[in-house]
């Protein structure tokens, strides 16, 4: 299995998964057509699927033209979403699990950005460390998505007893390119996490080479990431909360500050 990530609009990216085995391609969250159509082409392969992490338009903007271009691609996404994703031909539940080609997925809801936001837990079966959690807009690196449609109960379920919870090595791929202001804001919450101080000068490095900051490790993420942090001592003091403090309302309190941080 080989990943690349797709540059779409401002800061989306979608992912092109390519099985070389199975001969054929996948797509998560084709935000527009034309770079995901090309992506596709260059690879010469037929596109089998489109997995869609929520319903929003900057993730599901190129479904139907892709799949007009590609119609025997199945479209796969949340069962409550079914009359929000477009061309949407696969409802999934949490825990749903199914085979791709060769490859192997696991559908995880993770609701809290919308209600109906999944998780894509993508392995091949051949290669035991080659395992990528397309998370969308609920886990960015570094950071996590706004609360639009889910509750800060939800986000911190979805966050810390799903996603934490997947092994250090598996490769985190989000849907924005928001790296380095979300590990600003990491060093403002904990200034004196030297493992935010060398991700920042390793992302501030990538982006100045032009390069995508995604996909990054689990590991990585619960070193750097204020939102899978939320019992560490210094990040409860930072929100103004004791050590036994509720940690929904740490997550609360961080998301809350992130709205409005520059």
């Amino acid at each position: 299995m080989r990943v690349e990530p797709v540059a779409c609009l401002a800061d989306n990216y979608a992912y092109l998964i390519v099985d070389e085995r199975a001969r054929q391609v996948a797509i998560v969250d084709a935000s527009e057509p034309a770079p995901v159509l090309a992506a596709i082409a260059r690879v010469g392969l037929p596109l089998a699927a489109i997995l869609s992490t929520h319903h929003h338009g900057d993730h599901v903007g190129g479904n139907e033209d892709v799949v007009d271009a590609h119609p025997s691609a199945q479209v796969f996404g949340h069962r409550s979403e079914a009359e929000l994703i477009p061309k949407i031909t696969r409802l999934l539940d949490d825990g749903d699990k199914f085979e791709l080609g060769s490859l192997e997925i696991v559908a995880r809801h993770v609701p809290g950005h919308t209600l109906g936001a999944i998780a894509f837990m993508v392995k091949d079966p051949t290669d035991p460390s080659n395992v990528y959690a397309f998370t969308g807009d609920t886990l960015f690196l570094a950071g996590c998505g706004r609360l639009f449609e889910g509750t800060p109960e939800m986000m911190h379920r979805s966050l810390n007893h799903v996603l934490a919870q997947l092994p250090p090595e598996t490769l985190v791929a989000c849907g924005h390119e928001y790296t380095a202001s979300n590990l600003k804001f990491a060093r403002h919450v904990e200034p004196d996490n030297a493992h935010v101080a060398k991700r920042a000068v390793e992302v501030d490095a990538l982006r100045a080479a032009g390069k995508p900051t995604v996909p990054g490790t689990m590991a990585t993420e619960l070193e750097t990431n204020p939102f899978l942090r939320v019992e560490v001592p210094a990040v409860r003091t930072h929100v103004g909360l004791g050590q036994n403090a509720d940690p929904v309302e740490v997550l609360r309190r961080l998301r809350e500050e992130k709205n409005s941080f520059r």
